[in-house]
Parts: C-alpha cells; sequence; structure tokens
C-alpha cells in the first residue's frame, strides 16, 4: 500500500498543472477570438476598444495587490498615470518615440510610483490603507498639475508623436495599428501573470491574503513580499499607461484623477477579485454598458449604471466571473 500511494503522489500535481496550462491557453485563445470579432464588428470604434484595452491593463495591475495580497486601495491611478506622463514626457521633451520603447519607460515609471506608493500604503491598515491610498493620489495629481513645465499642467501634455513600430507599422487614422499594438501587449501580460499568480511567489501572496499572520510566523516576510507585487503591479499599470499615451498622443490630468482609481475598483469588483479574467470581463461590461447607455441617455445615464453594479454586487457578490465559474464547478460536482 505504501508504494502505491508513493507513486500516485506526483500524478495529481503534474494534471493539475496540466488542466492549468489548458485553461490559460483557451483563455488566450479567447482573449483573440474577442479581438478579432471587434476589430471586425466595430472598424470605426476601434479608439474605444483601444482605450479598453488600456483600462483592462490597469485593472489588471490592480487585481494583484486587490485581489492577490488583499491591499485596499483608491489610489492605483498614480501608478497608471506615472507610466503615462513617462513615456509622454520622453516622447515630447527628450525624443523618444519609438513605442516599445515608450512603453518601456512607462512601465518604468510605473513601477517606480509603484514601490513609492506601496513603502506609504503598506505602512498602514484596513481603512487607514484606503486613506493613505486616497492621499497618494491627490499628492501625485498635484505634481503633475504644479510640473506644467513637463507635463503642460491642466492643459495636458501633447506633442507626442509615435514612430513606426519596429519601423513598420505606422499609426493611422483610424487606429488600426494601435489597436493591434495593444491586443499583442495584453496577450503578452495576461500569459506572465497568469504565471507568476501560480508561481510560489503567487501562492505566498494569497496566502497574505488569507492570513498574513500566520504567513508571518512562517518565518516569511509579510511587508516586502507586498512591496515586491506592488511594483509589479507598478509595472503592469505603468504599461497600460505607456500604452494610452503611445496610443491616444496625449496624457491629461484625468489620468491621474481619483475618479479613474474608483472605477478601476468598480469594473475589478464587478468582475471578480482575484482570477485576472474578471479585471477583464469587468472592464468591457463597465465600459461598454457605460458608452451604450450614455448614448442611449446622456440625461441619466449613470444611474442606470449605479443600478447595474448594485443589481451584481447584491446578487452576484464574487462578480459576473466569478459567480459564472461558482456555478459551472456546483455543476460539475453535482454531476459527479
Amino acid at each position: 500500500m505504501t508504494i502505491s500511494n508513493t507513486s500516485a503522489t506526483p500524478i495529481r500535481p503534474l494534471a493539475g498543472v496540466g488542466n492549468n496550462w489548458l485553461r490559460d491557453l483557451a483563455g488566450i485563445a479567447i482573449i483573440l477570438a474577442a479581438a478579432v470579432a471587434g476589430y471586425f464588428l466595430f472598424p470605426n470604434n476601434l479608439a474605444l476598444l483601444t482605450r479598453m484595452i488600456a483600462i483592462m491593463l490597469f485593472v489588471l495591475s490592480l487585481d494583484l495587490v486587490t485581489g492577490y495580497c488583499g491591499v485596499a486601495t483608491l489610489g492605483h491611478a498614480a501608478l497608471f498615470g506615472s507610466g503615462a506622463y513617462a513615456a509622454g514626457i520622453a516622447a515630447a521633451h527628450f525624443g523618444i518615440t519609438e513605442p516599445l520603447t515608450m512603453v518601456a519607460i512607462g512601465a518604468l515609471g510605473g513601477a517606480i510610483a509603484g514601490l513609492v506608493s506601496g513603502v506609504v500604503i503598506l505602512r498602514g491598515h484596513g481603512l487607514a490603507q484606503l486613506v493613505l491610498s486616497i492621499a497618494i493620489i491627490h499628492l501625485f495629481h498635484e505634481a503633475a498639475n504644479k510640473a506644467s513645465a513637463y507635463t503642460g499642467g491642466s492643459d495636458g501634455l501633447a506633442g507626442i508623436s509615435p514612430e513606426p513600430i519596429l519601423g513598420l507599422f505606422a499609426f493611422d487614422l483610424w487606429g488600426r495599428t494601435a489597436y493591434v499594438f495593444g491586443i499583442i501587449l495584453l496577450v503578452v501580460i495576461f500569459f506572465l501573470l497568469r504565471i507568476l499568480v501560480r508561481s510560489p511567489f503567487g501562492m505566498l501572496c494569497r496566502g497574505i491574503r488569507q492570513d498574513p499572520v500566520r504567513v508571518s510566523a512562517m518565518g516569511a516576510s509579510v511587508k516586502s513580499t507586498l512591496l515586491k507585487m506592488y511594483v509589479i503591479s507598478g509595472l503592469v499599470a505603468g504599461v497600460g499607461g505607456g500604452f494610452n499615451a503611445v496610443s491616444t498622443q496625449v496624457v491629461g490630468l484625468d489620468s491621474l484623477s481619483f475618479t479613474n482609481s474608483a472605477e478601476a475598483l468598480v469594473m475589478l469588483v464587478l468582475g471578480g477579485t482575484g482570477t485576472l479574467y474578471g479585471a477583464l470581463i469587468g472592464t468591457i461590461v463597465f465600459i461598454g454598458v457605460e458608452d451604450l447607455v450614455s448614448a442611449a441617455n446622456p440625461f441619466h445615464w449613470l444611474t442606470i449604471v449605479g443600478a447595474l453594479l448594485i443589481a451584481v454586487v447584491l446578487f452576484a457578490p464574487k462578480g459576473l466571473y466569478g459567480t459564472a465559474a461558482a456555478i459551472i464547478e456546483r455543476y460539475r460536482k453535482d454531476g459527479r
């Protein structure tokens, strides 16, 4: 019996790993299929879809710290906006207009902002974290407003003219190049994040979210682990901000606004926290409904969107993706 149990032990994790890879490949295939469908079904709305991609990267970064680490924050736009301004300033003031380099600079700017924000926010807990995060976003916003020589202040930063990607694919008026570029960035980042959250580091972050005292008692450094995840989150948000600067060719103070942070948190809760897939679904649903309802009823669209969010929170507390996944899992167990 001992030999049988020992030989059977490695099989289960290997099978689980195989299932995880299959799920990831299926998820990426669905993302690509949806991207192709959006390209052909909404050729006149590629600008909206491109903006949606930038926000998806932003919400994915928020899911890393809130969904996987349990850090409450309402100031995450500081990371996104820092990436956007870093890429925009590099292009407008230093002549660095190669799109991939601009996105890399945006990622670096977001990572630095993540380090600074993380050092401050992680000193608090619960409600104190929320207060610190709100203070952080206001400080970043005011700093960008005062540094008008570089940021353009309230007028925004213009004069961003990215070169063709790899010297081959120029940015056109219809937004086709920006859209395809954004999809590639999204798929690559999503794939890397799926690997990250299943790694020992990602599992440690989940353990901290569930019971930080126990993780600390086991010898792990809770604060340093959370700070590392905050920097990674800033890098991802910076990629989204840098891509937004490349695609829109302008950066405004709205990228550093409290409203931007709050809406990202709403999108994450709407889709479901701690899944990454929920960040994508929540962004699509929120921005899609916002665009449709505001066009149909420009005077009362906020009321309709608010009612939708209340309904989702009350009847799907795990978010759209989390609730759907729970229902499917329950039916699978019932079938067995």
